[in-house]
């Protein structure tokens, strides 16, 4: 009997941390700071004719709160409702809780590498860097054979087909204003394309409005249906390097709404619902030492290396805001991206071990 029951006992345990996620959607919104995840809008900011684009009253109108949570709840609704109930939001360094980049660069390329190879390659140094010769976790799950052929990745910046590597991973990369559908685009595809084309260029060339990057996506996670899908948003960074914090706080907040968007879209689709998990996160930090700070980063801006992420799936345990003093780091990323998805992630360079406390219960 006591047998038997040990028996049950290992099954059911077994059961229990089975492998439930199937999909994995990662999104990145540059260069947004923790502060306006965990505090709202800054008033500080808010309030400067330098920055707040002389129009602080509808800045005041959309975001202020009566307190912290309530104004991070008008930012960003989704994240605080649906991710803070259900899933885990971690960097609130008001708590200690502490995410911190590896690399000691604090820009785009480095960190964007660091996120997906789980490793500082300290000649990745520079956002013209050449395709990456570090193998990413989106090429690595692309060569297991449940997953191969169904990663795909889409960034408003141009850097990402040699931040991923396009030629060399085989799966595609649509960066900035690539076309998507290939030479027989279907019809929506092609009005994607022709509005992207046409569309205001204030990045100019280097990287299309996070719109479209956004509907490409969206188009691709609803037709060709992929396992592990990338979309990384860039208008948080543009706008912040402008000096437009209006423009910021709406980019930011519009981003939550396509993350409300697309998780709606997965968890109302037999493919998708509760077999996918959602990892949010950015590539760098930026400043808060001085107002006119937040507009930028890099290695001798203090604060520029503090980063947050989140997640919501069926692996990730729903804990919400972690309050505990701890200390995670950017390069952990990628093998906590493989390990949701039931893999370990090997390569010839050194890989970080995975965040172990976003499974715990």
């Amino acid at each position: 009997m006591k047998k038997a029951f040990s028996i049950l006992f290992i099954l059911f345990s077994f059961l229990s941390h089975a492998q439930k996620t199937e999909n994995i959607i990662i999104i990145t919104t540059d260069g947004f700071r923790w502060q306006e995840v965990f505090k709202g809008m800054d008033t500080a900011i808010a309030n400067d004719k330098n920055f707040n684009q002389g129009d602080s009253t509808y800045i005041y109108k959309k975001y202020a709160g009566s307190d912290f949570a309530a104004a991070r709840k008008k930012l960003m609704p989704f994240l605080w409702t649906e991710i803070a109930t259900k899933g885990q939001i971690y960097g609130n360094r008001y708590l200690g809780n502490k995410v911190d980049v590896s690399n000691p660069y604090w820009f785009s390329y480095p960190g964007y590498s660091e996120i997906m190879t789980g490793n500082v390659d300290l000649a990745v140094n520079s956002n013209d860097y050449k395709p990456n010769p570090n193998v990413t976790v989106l090429e690595f799950l692309n060569k297991q054979p449940k997953i191969k052929g169904k990663v795909a990745a889409f960034g408003a910046w141009d850097a990402f087909d040699r931040i991923l590597n396009e030629e060399r991973s085989g799966f595609p990369v649509i960066s900035a204003f690539d076309k998507i559908g290939g030479k027989n685009p279907t019809a929506a595809q092609k009005l994607l394309n022709e509005m992207r084309d046409d569309s205001f260029k204030p990045f100019h060339e280097d990287e299309c409005l996070d719109v479209f990057t956004n509907y490409e996506a969206l188009n691709e996670l609803k037709t060709n249906k992929p396992k592990v899908l990338y979309i990384s948003y860039g208008e948080t960074d543009e706008w912040a390097h402008h000096g437009h914090y209006r423009s910021y706080l709406d980019a930011a907040n519009q981003v939550d709404k396509w993350i409300k968007q697309i998780w709606d879209f997965v968890q109302n689709d037999p493919q998708y619902k509760n077999k996918t998990t959602l990892l949010i996160t950015v590539d760098h930090g930026r400043g808060d030492k001085t107002k006119a700070e937040w507009t930028t980063h890099g290695d001798k801006i203090v604060g520029a290396s503090q980063i947050w992420f989140a997640a919501i799936g069926p692996e990730i345990a729903p804990k919400g805001e972690i309050k505990t003093d701890s200390q995670f780091y950017q390069k952990q990323f990628a093998q906590t991206i493989a390990k949701i998805m039931g893999y370990t992630f090997t390569a010839e360079h050194p890989v970080a071990n995975e965040i172990k406390e976003i499974f715990e219960k």
